[in-house]
């Protein structure tokens, strides 16, 4: 028996992970800190029976410390991060916070506990990061692999980038048991409807424009959330301390796939389920439109990254991972989990 402390679990990448792990490791305890901000819903992991929610803020190290030690973790699953980069360009001081001087903490409550306090605990800290780290690349540069410089463009990224240098240091200084993860762009049920999955899903459903950035041909990495916590149980079960993994999807493509892709499974459920024509009028699919007509391009982000690319051959090699969702099948499976879960998502986009 496993007692995880998961920070931003009551998010989306978090969220999904507390699903997961307790549907997979039952004997385990599971506690939830997370802030309740607006993108953590307690909603989120409601059904998980053995993760008990600690309303706290992951920079309260005395908070962090009490929790290692009365609840006697061993395992530490860092999800907690601001993470929405246009979020980050009006606003980077909440990225400082929370991201940098959080993840600091973290480590300092672990440290004194795992380590400094002698307790001898077999003991893992594992950091959620990103492939925005990296920088852009070119279209035919070589995909990022764990060795790719790191070259942050956005405040988001380079908060998320310090971060991943406190984890390393906090290994190579004083044997804190890390592992690191860099994921690609996730999608999947529970995500805030800032994202562009979600946000594009519910403006197509209530007929609202579908704004694309730029010429729409920059290109991410499509990681299913469900992948995403499979991997992070692969570096937990499997990871050695101090390395990194990159988790990715396998399907690099364009945002106007991506966006061509939505459209098309909001035609398709229109027609196939009874009654969502009555429940989304606005729609152009309930008036025998398509949905494409609500594509518009609007400026570009400032800073855009042009291309994202994982190479996952170490997660694989050492790790076992593989990604199972194709692209197709999880637009079609996260489409239909907003489809059937409008109460979790109404009180948040209105």
């Amino acid at each position: 028996m496993a007692n995880l402390l998961v920070t931003g679990g009551a998010g989306f990448i978090g969220g999904n992970f507390v699903h997961y792990w307790a549907q997979r490791h039952p004997e385990d305890a599971l506690i939830v800190l997370d802030c309740l901000t607006y993108a953590g819903n307690e909603s989120t992991i409601a059904g998980a029976q053995q993760a008990e929610l600690v309303v706290g803020d992951i920079r309260d190290t005395a908070l962090v410390e009490k929790l290692l030690s009365e609840r006697e973790i061993d395992t530490i699953v860092h999800f907690a991060a601001e993470s929405h980069v246009d979020r980050s360009i009006s606003g980077p001081d909440a990225f400082i916070d929370t991201n940098i001087l959080g993840t600091n903490s973290l480590l300092r409550a672990a440290r004194k506990v795992w380590l400094d306090e002698g307790s001898g605990r077999s003991h893992r800290f594992h950091h959620i990061s990103t492939d925005e780290v990296y920088g852009s690349l070119g279209p035919e540069d070589p995909a990022f692999s764990e060795t790719t410089p790191y070259q942050p463009n956005s405040p988001y990224s380079a908060s998320k980038a310090s971060s991943d240098h406190l984890v390393r240091a906090y290994h190579h200084t004083y044997g804190l048991e890390v592992t690191t993860s860099n994921c690609s762009n996730n999608y999947g049920p529970y995500q805030y409807p800032e994202k562009l999955i979600p946000l594009f899903l519910l403006n197509a459903l209530h007929g609202r424009n579908l704004p694309i950035y730029g010429d729409g041909m920059n290109v991410r990495d499509w990681l299913h959330v469900e992948d995403h916590c499979r991997g992070i149980e692969a570096c937990l079960d499997k990871g050695t301390p101090g390395e990194t993994y990159n988790i990715g999807g396998g399907e690099e493509l364009p945002n106007m796939a991506v966006i061509d892709r939505i459209c098309t499974e909001v035609d398709r459920a229109f027609a196939e389920i009874d009654g969502l024509a009555e429940r989304y009028p606005d729609a152009p699919a309930a008036k025998g439109r398509s949905t494409h007509a609500l594509k518009t391009f609007v400026k570009d982000r400032q800073g855009h990254d042009r291309r994202y690319a994982i190479d996952e051959t170490k997660a694989r090699d050492e790790l076992g991972y593989v990604p199972s969702w194709t692209f197709e099948d999880g637009m079609a499976q996260t489409l239909r989990w907003y489809i059937d879960n409008e109460e979790w998502w109404r009180k948040l986009a209105g």
